[in-house]
């Protein structure tokens, strides 16, 4: 091996290896579980706590860290670039951009529909870290899970690391499991998540401690592919424990109106923890009125999981929110 050879291995087995450290810098290890102190539930003889994961980053924040984690490290190692999957406001597009950054990782991501007049808030955000934006029609985005398709990105961007959308895989179930270790001491007997592709759920119930039940709030009007998406992100696992509640979507995914904005503000002015109105605000919409209807037990002791993706209030007009 020649000087100059030798020179540029060290130099990438450290930019390697300070890569590392730096992405487990970024994993926490401890987080804050803020009490939700509510009359009512006193009275009921329910606790609720919520783990702040949006509180990790302003932009990788919640879940994504945890999801990513192990597609970056394969990166990281191999040297490769990313490619992954998503739409115009998509929290994973955005912690994605943003951890690459940091990280020196080439990545592209390719977006549903076609490219606008003027991108949204998370794509410019995207494109000023840095990552590649492939504009693809919603017909042809349907097809990416198709191996033609996966077979046209080998072709034309080689060899690289595939994140799935949302990161759905075992790969981000392994690495959503990792929240558990957050909380694992406090035995706590409900676990509440907010539920879009499921991995974050999945992993949660892969890690979850005996007795201990994991409610899922669908994101989706419509996830009638649930329970195959468990069955894929779990395969063989024989955990029972979990169940999605499908009542707090609020018309379908990122819909919206009064009452949920109103509850977004008042939940903030009282408790002071922001929300975002597609996943987080719409659970714990979901989990007060269940607690309400004493969906809950006496003594049940109830975790619910900020999973971040406060970019997204950024598309909302002026003045809808009150933080």
């Amino acid at each position: 091996m020649n000087t100059f050879v030798a020179k540029l291995s060290k130099k990438v087995l450290c930019h390697k290896l300070i890569s590392m450290q730096l992405l487990q810098k970024l994993l926490p290890t401890i987080i804050n579980i803020q009490e939700i102190p509510n009359k009512s539930f006193i009275e009921k003889e329910v606790s609720l706590h919520m783990l702040r994961l949006d509180e990790i980053d302003p932009v990788v924040s919640g879940n994504k860290l945890f999801k990513l984690q192990n597609f970056i490290k394969e990166a990281l190692s191999s040297q490769k670039k990313i490619i992954t999957f998503g739409g115009a406001f998509s929290n994973h597009l955005a912690a994605t951009a943003a951890m690459c950054k940091e990280l020196q990782i080439e990545n592209i991501a390719i977006v549903r529909g076609e490219k606008p007049a003027s991108l949204s808030h998370t794509l410019k955000a995207c494109k000023k870290n840095g990552m590649q934006l492939e504009f693809i029609s919603r017909q042809a985005y349907r097809l990416i899970n198709q191996q033609d398709f996966l077979n046209e990105l080998q072709n034309k961007y080689g060899d690289h690391i595939l994140i799935p959308e949302g990161g759905f895989s075992t790969t981000g179930v392994e690495g959503a499991a990792g929240i558990a270790g957050l909380y694992r001491a406090y035995n706590f007997s409900h676990i509440c998540c907010a539920a879009g592709t499921a991995t974050t759920l999945a992993g949660l119930v892969k890690a979850s401690a005996p007795g201990q039940q994991i409610i899922g709030f669908s994101a989706l009007k419509n996830p009638d592919d649930f329970y195959d998406r468990m069955q894929l992100l779990l395969p063989g696992d024989d955990h029972k424990n979990y169940v999605l509640v499908k009542d707090y979507h609020f018309g379908g995914y990122a819909k919206t109106n009064k009452a949920l904005f109103d509850f977004m503000n008042s939940f903030f002015e009282e408790y002071k923890i922001p929300t975002d109105f597609i996943y987080t605000a719409k659970m714990m919409y979901g989990i007060f009125d269940l607690i309400e209807k004493d969906f809950f037990l006496p003594k049940s002791k109830i975790l619910c999981i900020h999973t971040g993706g406060l970019q997204g209030n950024l598309s909302l007009k002026k003045g809808m929110l009150n933080f």
